[in-house]
């Protein structure tokens, strides 16, 4: 059983390894369309741990009830941020993807009051400014997903003291986005957007795809990530 549950690992870590090779958005989507159908049980495999963590820094944030929120979760994917959203008794919930078959498997979870299809960086989000209490975007901020040029569409469609909740890796392949990532978020807030709340770093994001992946020192096999939180600034 232990042996077969390596193996099956090993597949998933092939797998999730190509994905992050490919830097070419096309392609990438046409790589989660394919994958939508075991994509729950593939990062449940490699432990994934954003959704979870994301949400619990929204919630900590997030003033009033939560029931009383509407939140955007952008490049929803199957709907894990929303499962972790509805646990914590968020209910006002709508959805945005890049991919139709993704979308297929968050509309089966029957957690989204609102669903549509969007590729963010190529399509503005399709929402009027300041409508959402909360936006998250988790899991698709890396090369070949969401470009950092489209973080500003994340903002527009915050409510003035409203919050955007953004992650990314911070393993070795991904460095060079999130230093790219943050110049655009400092840039924002320099420009007086918005404002930081968190940049919390985390040590188990997920189980590495790759020994390369690892960090220096790291012995139990995980990558990082980092959680960034931010509010929109009020109107003057």
């Amino acid at each position: 059983m232990a042996q077969e549950k390596g193996r099956n690992l090993s597949k998933v870590q092939a797998r999730i390894g190509a994905s992050h090779n490919i830097n070419d958005l096309d392609r990438k989507l046409q790589f989660y369309g394919h994958w939508a159908p075991d994509y729950d049980q593939d990062v449940a495999a490699l432990q994934y741990q954003a959704p979870r963590l994301a949400v619990d820094c929204l919630t900590q944030a997030l003033p009033g009830p939560p029931h009383a929120a509407l939140i955007l979760d952008v490049a929803c994917g199957t709907g894990l941020v929303a499962a972790e959203l509805q646990a914590r008794g968020f209910h006002q919930l709508h959805g945005v993807d890049g991919s139709p078959e993704m979308l297929k498997q968050a509309q089966a979870c029957g957690l989204y009051q609102h669903l549509s299809l969007c590729t963010l960086g190529q399509e503005p989000l399709p929402s009027p400014e300041g409508t959402f209490d909360a936006v998250l975007i988790v899991g698709a901020l890396s090369d070949g997903q969401v470009p950092c040029s489209a973080i500003p569409e994340l903002l527009r469609v915050a409510k003035p003291g409203g919050l955007v909740c953004l992650t990314t890796r911070t393993n070795p392949s991904n460095l060079q986005y999130k230093e790219a990532l943050e110049a655009t978020l400092d840039k924002l807030e320099q420009a007086g957007a918005w404002k930081r709340l968190v940049a919390q770093t985390v040590d188990h994001w997920e189980l590495a795809t790759s020994p390369l992946e690892v960090a220096p020192g790291a012995k139990d096999g995980f990558i990082s990530g980092i959680i960034y939180l931010y509010q929109k600034q009020r109107s003057p």
